[in-house]
């Protein structure tokens, strides 16, 4: 299960206001409450009147899919739909948000929930690999969908340290450094002037109680 929050319509807004034409993608999956296309359609509206007081007028594009950190199904769902679309706007947890970055490299991909817990079945073979850390205060949007706190060794929030080496990880040389493929996927997009404004450490109040059985 995943748990998640909405972001403050303001900082949303923010986000997108560079742009015009949004796609807002909802979640049928795991994350509660619900983020499905109801959610997605009521999103729209309130960032559209949002818009208008800012003097901003949005054409958004409206879906949902069963699960946004499938890759498979969720490009299958989005690759159809995604022509004219300039900026991406996930109410998926932080993977989902990172999935469609990966997916869409060349447009910008925003978060519009907070995740703070994620619980999930384990699972007998292969591999998972941690791509959120549910923080409570999602920062892909400035980071290029990729997030530091859960794949840097450190968490480090403030670019790299000195210890990576032709963009691998000090503390494990088979691993992409992620701050890295951050500085990689800001400059493609043009948007490397992200990384002039300094991060606060993290509010550990913002990630909510952990709760076990």
């Amino acid at each position: 299960m995943i748990v998640t929050t909405s972001k403050p319509l303001d900082e949303v807004l923010d986000y997108i206001s560079p742009y015009s034409n949004i796609f807002i993608v909802g979640c049928d999956g795991c994350t509660q409450p619900p983020r499905g296309l109801r959610e997605a359609k009521i999103l729209s509206q309130l960032l559209e009147l949002g818009g208008k007081l800012r003097n901003k007028n949005f054409n958004f594009k409206v879906t949902t899919v069963a699960k946004q950190c499938d890759s498979y199904l969720t490009a299958s769902a989005l690759k159809p739909q995604i022509d004219g679309v300039e900026a991406v706007l996930s109410l998926a947890c932080g993977i989902g948000v990172q999935t469609l970055a990966e997916l869409f490299p060349e447009l910008s991909v925003f978060p519009a929930q907070n995740t703070h817990f994620m619980g999930a079945e384990e699972r007998e073979k292969g591999i998972l690999e941690e791509r959120c850390a549910g923080c409570g205060d999602c920062l892909l949007a400035l980071t290029g969908g990729i997030c530091p706190i859960a794949r840097c060794a450190k968490g480090l929030l403030n670019g790299p340290c000195g210890g990576s080496a032709n963009g691998k990880c000090e503390v494990d040389p088979e691993r992409d450094c992620a701050w890295s493929l951050i500085i990689e996927r800001l400059k493609a997009r043009g948007k490397l002037e992200l990384l002039e404004e300094i991060r606060p450490p993290i509010d550990y109040q913002l990630k909510g109680w952990r709760f076990t059985p």
